[in-house]
């Protein structure tokens, strides 16, 4: 039986996944900053020994995207020493690690699906940070599992459904950005597919997001119509909202090779809205 690190556990992906974890009768370790600091080298190792996990998933991240083009050295710390010091850790006790990582590695310029091996390009400090935590990952430790996701979205926490739904309720037209294309993905469809990941050692990068693809204009819509909310929806070009950092126009995810090593397929980004609604509206209650 694993026992499983999950590291940023009170963060929107962390909590979900050790919910689902728990759910399946395994030993599940949460651990955020009060635990320990994972860009701390000497208490991240002190406190993955002192737990002994056979699998440690790392949730934790800098995510602040705007603010990282003025915090760099917070960014790198975190991304990217962070995820060193928890390679390193999990090697001194013979475990192995799964790093989460992020579509904005690449540059958005492809015309289609983005492969695991397409060439990383990244055009903000956030996304260089992250690919610099890929390449820590892989010098570092050889049994691990690198999984790269997008426009991640769930009840705990911050996200863009949650502030369209906000929005929406005071009435206002809403103006979102129709030319940046991605898959929207639910924080649950996610975890549980991580927790099967860990499952079996097919060590390797992985993409892992809801199926189907959508532009944030259509996921606002989408998210309104389940909620049954009526409201005035403008699409709006990227130059409309100008940003510290640049997001990539194109953030598909290529799932085949998911769905060939492992068999998994996440439900399509409309499904992980209806469980967001029906979760936000429990939330409400």
């Amino acid at each position: 039986m694993s026992r499983i690190l999950v590291t940023g556990a009170q963060g929107m992906l962390g909590t979900d996944l050790c919910e689902v974890v728990r759910a399946q009768g395994r030993e599940v370790i949460p651990a955020d900053v009060a635990e320990f600091d994972l860009t701390d080298p000497a208490a991240t190792l002190a406190f993955v020994r002192e737990c002994a996990p056979t699998v440690i998933i790392n949730c934790a991240a800098y995510t602040a995207v705007d603010q990282a083009e003025t915090d760099a050295a917070t960014a790198f710390r975190v991304n990217r020493d962070g995820a060193r010091n928890l390679a390193e850790a999990a090697a001194r006790v013979s475990a192995a690690l799964l790093h989460l990582s992020t579509d904005y590695i690449f540059d958005g310029g492809k015309e289609g699906p983005y492969l695991e091996d397409d060439p990383p390009n990244p055009r903000s400090v956030y996304g260089a940070s992250k690919l610099a935590g890929e390449l820590a990952v892989r010098e570092t430790l050889p049994v691990h599992w690198i999984v790269r996701t997008a426009w991640l979205y769930g009840i705990h926490g911050k996200s863009f459904p949650r502030t369209i739904l906000n929005l929406a309720q005071q009435g206002e037209p809403l103006r979102v950005v129709h030319d940046q294309v991605g898959c929207p993905t639910y924080t649950v469809h996610l975890a549980q597919a991580l927790a099967r990941i860990v499952e079996q050692p097919h060590y390797s990068t992985y993409h892992a997001v809801n199926s189907g693809a959508c532009t944030w204009y259509d996921l606002a819509r989408a998210v309104l119509a389940e909620a049954g909310i009526a409201v005035d929806v403008q699409p709006v070009p990227t130059s409309a909202f100008p940003r510290p950092a640049p997001r990539p126009a194109n953030s598909v995810l290529d799932t085949t090779k998911l769905a060939r090593v492992y068999g998994i397929t996440l439900p399509g980004w409309e499904e992980g809205v209806r469980g967001f609604v029906a979760a936000w509206r429990r939330e409400a209650q």
